[in-house]
């Protein structure tokens, strides 16, 4: 189901497809892509739980290399904000209810449908919360933070503590109390935090940051504690999800992967996946059936089997020679010397991590409990005892036919919304992959 504007007439919500073409090529080889915030594009979007659509966008003015496709302009050359709410008819339709025009544009939304209350970051750091009224007709301007010195990344509502938590690219994390509108407290990050959890039970924060590292952060009324860092990403942290059931904490990264870490089980276990070929944009978590819903900038959509006993990758092992032949690597002189031989580059096999050859590592092989649901260079040795069942997949591949910012999940009725870079939104119908 797609929705732009101008608003015409729109279709239910469709199934989700498959990937065309191998499991190796997720995203179907999209190219150009744009990274958020470089083209006009839909920053947020969220499902009621009546099928109400809340959208907030955002629009960058025409520069001197050229019109950006689609973009909007205020007099004077400023970049104009907007959010709106669809309301599905009765034909079946979605139309727009609320066309809201914001000061500045919107970066990012939460909404809680319990309290109808919509919580707004805007790029000059303020934080609007809106109330929408019963028939969601009307949004009204309760209170206005002062929340960050530059661009809101991240809200979270946090409804049993009555607390609203944001990050921004000042490089802080905040949390107010939404009764009152005072500042509680604050932290100051490594870097700009794409990332934000939040557990109820225990009051702690997973912070992910551009660094490539998780922070977690333990919360009192006005004060905070750190408790850990978590560093496994060669690239910043771009999506958080937290099962608070099982207390697993997934993140995605630039770096194309997804680390799921077993904090519940206190063995420091990281598991890691591997199954976007660009950044990891979102992830969402399906409780009743414990799969994971990964989106990237590819346009894939990746539905995880979570329910399946995984391992962890092995470390790669330091040698100066293959750990197979014991062919000397090419910065191994003396051995290269004493042997007459030319030194090899040393790569590492993904299933047992140790240095071997490009000779004694000429096969590929996928292995799912690891993660690895592309083909990966194994030694020869691992790739004989891999197993067709220990290669059967244990994920699901999809094509969004877009470049995704934002992703909704609605377990109750299984839809799943993404919005792209192209000012597109879309509904999925998750049921036949998530049930």
């Amino acid at each position: 189901m797609l929705m732009s504007a101008p608003p015409p007439p729109e279709p239910e919500c469709a199934a989700l497809p498959r990937t065309a073409g191998s499991r190796g090529e997720a995203g179907g080889g999209r190219t150009g892509r744009k990274e958020a915030g470089e083209e006009g594009g839909v920053s947020g979007g969220y499902l009621d739980s009546v099928g109400r659509l809340l959208e907030g966008d955002q629009h960058v003015p025409v520069s001197p290399a050229g019109r950006v496709p689609g973009s909007e302009l205020r007099r004077g050359g400023q970049s104009k904000g907007t959010v709106r709410v669809w309301l599905k008819r009765d034909s079946g339709q979605y139309w727009p209810s609320i066309y809201h025009a914001m000061p500045s544009p919107c970066s990012c939304m939460s909404f809680n449908p319990e309290t109808r209350r919509l919580s707004i970051g805007l790029d000059n750091g303020t934080i609007s919360e809106f109330i929408l009224s019963e028939d969601y007709n009307k949004m009204t301007l309760v209170k206005s933070y002062q929340a960050h010195q530059s661009r809101v990344i991240m809200i979270l509502f946090v409804l049993e503590m009555e607390w609203v938590l944001s990050t921004g690219q000042d490089k802080h994390f905040t949390w107010h109390c939404s009764e009152s509108g005072q500042r509680l407290g604050g932290y100051r990050t490594s870097a700009g935090a794409c990332g934000l959890q939040f557990d109820v039970e225990t009051r702690h924060v997973f912070v992910g940051d551009h660094s490539g590292q998780v922070t977690i952060l333990k919360l009192e009324q006005e004060s905070c504690s750190l408790v850990t860092t978590f560093k496994g990403h060669t690239g910043g942290v771009t999506a958080l999800c937290w099962d608070p059931i099982q207390r697993v904490l997934f993140s995605g990264s630039s770096d194309h992967s997804i680390i799921m870490w077993d904090i519940g089980g206190r063995k420091g276990t990281a598991i890691e996946l591997q199954g976007h070929n660009d950044k990891v944009q979102s992830l969402s978590y399906a409780h009743h059936t414990r799969q994971l819903i990964s989106c990237g900038a590819d346009g894939g959509i990746v539905v995880w089997n979570m329910d399946v006993e995984r391992q962890e990758t092995p470390e790669w092992l330091d040698s100066d020679s293959c750990q197979k032949c014991d062919q000397p690597f090419f910065w191994n002189f003396k051995q290269m010397w004493d042997s007459k031989k030319i030194g090899l580059r040393q790569h590492h096999c993904r299933k047992c991590g140790k240095a071997v050859c490009g000779k004694c590592s000429s096969k590929r092989s996928s292995i799912p409990l690891m993660g690895f649901e592309f083909e990966v260079r194994v030694c020869d040795s691992c790739h004989e005892s891999i197993t067709d069942e220990e290669r059967a997949p244990t994920a699901t591949f999809h094509d969004s036919k877009h470049n995704i910012v934002h992703v909704h999940f609605d377990a109750t009725r299984g839809w799943l919304l993404t919005s792209g870079t192209d000012k597109v939104i879309k509904l999925w119908d998750m049921t036949p992959v998530v049930s």
